[in-house]
């Protein structure tokens, strides 16, 4: 039956009710054991069937709470689905604080770069560099930092997805259009937290920026 959540259903050990309570007498009151009905379309019948013998057998009086919870195969989903999306939501956010990091990182960078370089720019610009060429220059460098910085958290990521599947019981696919999404990001960010320091390179001033030492 393969595994489920990484638990192998294949080691599941069936006995009867009298002999589990005999064995786990703490657990008499906590008991679940699983139901299937003959078909698709009675779920919601069984269900009910299951909840009035239930409450014969517990001797609840009509209008008195259940002590006891049905969950069908919809509600594990329905569950798995909630946690699911709670885990993409709180790994979103910490990838969107990663990005906002490594992009303000990034344009530090830029910034200490295009201050050192105000002479190489003037230059550039004398010998017939136009202010779009230097945008374009530091753009490139900018999204250059940013995919080596991602090709080397996508390699990271593989590395450590592959050693959970080896030493543990979670299964691990790899998807390749998730890795080039990744790598577009990481270029989105270089270039979105680099066209600061591109502009402020290509508003520089030649005559300014030749006389700097």
């Amino acid at each position: 039956k393969g595994n489920f959540m990484g638990e192998p259903q294949d080691r599941t050990v069936l006995m009867p009710h009298t002999t589990a309570v005999k064995m786990f007498p703490f657990m008499a009151r906590f008991m679940a054991f699983a139901v299937e009905a003959t078909d698709e379309k009675d779920v919601q019948e069984a269900t009910l069937q299951i909840a009035r013998v239930l409450r014969t057998r517990h001797d609840l009086s009509p209008g008195a709470p259940n002590d006891f919870r049905i969950f069908t195969q919809d509600e594990f989903l329905r569950d798995f689905e909630k946690v699911q999306m709670i885990a993409t939501s709180v790994l979103g956010g910490i990838v969107g604080i990663s990005l906002i990091v490594g992009g303000i990182g990034i344009m530090n960078i830029m910034l200490v770069s295009v201050t050192e370089r105000i002479r190489e720019i003037g230059l550039r610009m004398a010998v017939g560099a136009g202010p779009r060429d230097i945008r374009r220059q530091f753009l490139a460098e900018a999204m250059l930092i940013s995919l080596i910085g991602g090709v080397i958290g996508i390699a990271l990521g593989i590395v450590g997805a592959l050693l959970v599947s080896k030493f543990g019981s979670l299964p691990v696919a790899l998807n390749g259009k998730v890795v080039g999404l990744a790598a577009g990001f990481s270029i989105a960010t270089g270039l979105f937290f680099g066209y600061y320091p591109a502009s402020k390179a290509a508003k520089l001033d030649p005559i300014e920026a030749l006389r700097q030492q």
